[in-house]
């Protein structure tokens, strides 16, 4: 078990318990961090970088966190809406004319943020290795045909939902959304974390520890050393590679930009990204959208059954799973994020060692809420 570290108030002594036992259950290294009125109220961390349990997990340890990334990509969609570089209502062609190709000429942008574009499988790529190549795989998307009318269903969109934001993003604003979220987000507010991670960080990257299921297929498998991708069971359709988690371990997935599932960061940044969500728009006294512009997160674009993904009911807002105003998406393995408007309250867990069936995350959300005395 490794000790857990960083600033917590008395309130949220149940954070730091959950987080301890997490540990002490066989967790490896880990963080979690909470934001009130736009300020961190509670920063923790704790346990190792390395499976062995030999480097500790240090206050500026990053990791990979698989979908948690959507949350800071349907971030920078909000800004540059609430800047006027991007209209959310208008068709994803007016930026991208070849995406118009077939039929999917009504395609909203806010389509592509809600899992509703119809576009849920990457046809093109056949390895992890072709995700790397953004202008194939973009034109990939333009060319390809919707698998329903755009708008009228959801299904969740695990790799193409980054590629499709990033691509209206650069082209509305010529950076792309990599370059974007580190000028207008993760610099004013001094957060670490990265889509597309530059190779001076290398050093504090803790690598991912793949879940049970990863070792599911017999050693030498052709397929899974080949590189096949999807983010695991979350798309779960087969028409698009496969992933296998030790692919975040490798040099090409970090320097690559995939807006939906690498990006690379600690929960502290992670929350206070989130906080401007949650607190009219400040986080830390910087302020990055108008109060109408968080607002735009939290309407609703679709509430049923998500096609790719089943189970009960869901609401999607613009880039977010919704409940109630409250917005939040996690990752594959664990890591969640959280937003709150209500209580002004935004949170984020982030950690190494991977797992199939989770609570974690939702374990932790229940002691940040405990903390709030509700």
């Amino acid at each position: 078990m490794g000790e857990v570290h960083g600033v917590c108030p008395d309130r949220f002594e149940l954070v730091r318990l959950v987080l301890d036992a997490q540990l002490e259950a066989g967790d490896v290294g880990t963080s979690v961090a909470v934001f009130v009125d736009g300020e961190p109220v509670v920063d923790l961390w704790g346990g190792y970088v390395d499976e062995a349990r030999t480097v500790p997990w240090s206050r500026d340890t990053i990791v990979n966190v698989w979908s948690t990334t959507k949350t800071m990509t349907a971030l920078c969609a909000l800004i540059a809406a609430d800047r006027g570089l991007l209209d959310l209502d208008a068709p994803v062609a007016r930026y991208w004319p070849e995406f118009a190709a077939a039929g999917k000429e009504n395609v909203l942008v806010r389509h592509t943020l809600a899992h509703t574009a119809g576009l849920p499988s990457l046809r093109g790529p056949h390895t992890i290795e072709d995700l790397y190549d953004w202008p194939a795989v973009t034109a990939g998307l333009a060319a390809q045909a919707p698998e329903w009318e755009p708008g009228t269903a959801a299904g969740y969109h695990s790799l193409s939902q980054g590629y499709l934001v990033g691509e209206v993003l650069r082209r509305a604003t010529g950076r792309t959304l990599g370059a974007f979220f580190a000028d207008e987000v993760a610099g004013p507010l001094g957060l670490d974390f990265h889509i597309g991670l530059p190779a001076e960080h290398d050093g504090r990257v803790s690598p991912v520890i793949p879940p049970p299921s990863e070792f599911a297929r017999p050693p030498g498998d052709a397929a899974r050393d080949a590189g096949e991708a999807d983010e695991a069971d979350e798309a779960g359709d087969g028409d698009q590679p496969r992933l296998y988690a030790a692919a975040a371990n490798t040099t090409a997935w970090r320097r690559a930009e995939i807006p939906a599932a690498n990006g690379h960061g600690n929960a502290r940044s992670i929350a206070a990204a989130l906080a401007v969500l949650a607190s009219g728009g400040v986080s830390q006294g910087v302020r990055l959208l108008s109060p109408a512009g968080c607002a735009r997160a939290w309407e609703e674009q679709f509430h049923g059954v998500d096609r790719v993904l089943g189970g009960g009911p869901v609401h999607y807002g613009m880039g977010f799973r919704l409940e109630g105003r409250a917005g939040t998406w996690g990752g594959w393995g664990g890591s969640v994020a959280l937003f709150d408007p209500d209580h002004r309250m935004a949170m984020a867990f982030a950690m190494n060692r991977m797992r199939d069936a989770d609570t974690r995350g939702l374990d932790l959300i229940l002691a940040v809420y405990d903390g709030l005395g509700l």
